[in-house]
C-alpha cells in the first residue's frame, strides 16, 4: 500500500520564519489620475472659500460705510434744521450773528455746492410762473407784480461790467451763490415781463440815489419796468416794514391790484394786511472770514 505523503502547510508552521513573510496588508489604492483629480478639488474648494471670505469682508466694509454715511446724512440734516431756524428767526427779528450758530458756515457750503440752493431757486420760480400764469394779468395794467430791487442791485459792484453777470468763482460758494441768484432773477424778471406783467420795483434806498439805482439797473438788463418806488426824506426814519406797507398801501389806493410781492427780505413779505400773494427768494446765509452772518 502505497504511503501517502502530505506536506505540511506554510502556514501551519506557526514559529518557522517562512510564516512571518506572508502577512496581510490593508489600504486604499488610488491611481494617479484619481490623485490628481483630488488635489484638484482640494485647491478648488480652497480658491472658493477664500473668494467667500474675501466677498464677506467687501460686503461688510460696504455694509459699515453705507450705514456711517447714514448717520452722516442724519447729522447733517439735524444740522440743516436748526442752522436754518436759526437764520429764519435772525431775519425775522433783525439779529446779528452772534444769534447763528458756528458750525452753520459748513452746513451753508454744503446747501450751496451740493446744488441744493440753485434746486430751491428753480422750484420758486416755478411756483412764481405757475401762479401768475394762471392769474394772468388784465389789459387795463392795473394787475402789478412787485419785486424787490435791493435783491437786485445788490449782486452787482461798481466794478461790474453789469452787461453780463457777474463770473462764478466756483471754489467760493459765496461768488456761486450770487451768480446762481444772478440768473435767476434776471431769468425770472425776462418771464413775467415776456408774460405781460407790468413790473413795479421798489428799494429800501434814498430817492436822492434814482438816478445810479436806475443806471445800475439798466446796465444789469434790467429795463421797461412801470416805476420805480425810492424812499423819501420823510420815509427815511421809519422801519423798512412800515416803509414797504405804506407805499404798497399807496398802490392799492390808487387802484393798482398787487398779485404778488416777490423778495428775499422779511420785510417786504410779512405784513399782515397784504393781500396779495408773497413769494420768498431762498437766501443761503454763509459766515466769512471775519465771523460773521450775511443774507444774500
Amino acid at each position: 500500500m502505497e504511503r501517502e505523503i502530505s506536506s505540511p502547510s506554510l502556514t501551519s508552521r506557526g514559529g518557522s520564519e517562512l510564516g512571518s513573510l506572508y502577512t496581510s496588508e490593508t489600504g486604499i489604492y488610488m491611481s494617479s489620475l484619481a490623485a490628481a483629480i483630488f488635489v484638484a478639488s482640494l485647491v478648488t474648494a480652497g480658491v472658493l472659500l477664500t473668494t467667500i471670505l474675501v466677498a464677506l469682508t467687501i460686503m461688510l466694509q460696504d455694509c459699515q460705510s453705507k450705514s456711517a454715511g447714514i448717520v452722516e446724512l442724519w447729522k447733517h440734516s439735524d444740522d440743516y434744521i436748526q442752522c436754518q431756524m436759526s437764520a429764519l428767526h435772525a431775519e425775522l427779528n433783525s439779529l446779528g450773528a452772534e444769534s447763528v450758530p458756528h458750525n452753520c458756515k459748513h452746513v451753508a457750503v454744503h446747501y450751496i455746492k451740493t446744488g441744493q440752493y440753485m434746486r430751491d431757486l428753480n422750484f420758486t420760480a416755478a411756483l412764481v410762473e405757475d401762479y401768475l400764469n394762471c392769474a394772468k394779468p388784465v389789459i387795463s395794467g392795473l394787475d402789478v407784480v412787485l419785486m424787490d430791487a435791493d435783491d437786485i442791485i445788490q449782486l452787482y459792484s461798481r466794478q461790474d461790467n453789469l452787461s453780463q453777470p457777474r463770473k462764478s468763482i466756483w471754489s467760493d460758494p459765496i461768488e456761486e451763490a450770487k451768480f446762481l441768484k444772478q440768473v435767476f432773477s434776471r431769468q425770472l424778471y425776462m418771464k413775467l415781463h415776456v408774460g405781460g406783467w407790468p413790473l413795479i420795483l421798489f428799494s429800501r434806498k434814498s430817492e436822492k440815489l434814482r438816478k445810479i439805482t436806475e443806471e445800475r439797473l439798466i446796465s444789469a438788463g434790467y429795463v421797461n419796468w412801470s416805476s420805480l418806488i425810492m424812499r423819501l426824506d420823510e420815509e427815511m426814519p421809519m422801519s423798512n416794514s412800515e416803509y414797504i406797507s405804506g407805499r404798497r398801501n399807496q398802490l392799492e389806493r390808487q387802484c393798482f391790484r398787487i398779485k404778488a410781492v416777490i423778495s428775499s427780505r422779511m420785510d417786504a413779505l410779512t405784513d399782515p394786511s397784504m393781500r396779495s400773494r408773497a413769494f420768498k427768494i431762498p437766501t443761503p446765509f454763509y459766515f466769512n472770514t471775519l465771523q460773521h452772518i450775511e443774507v444774500l
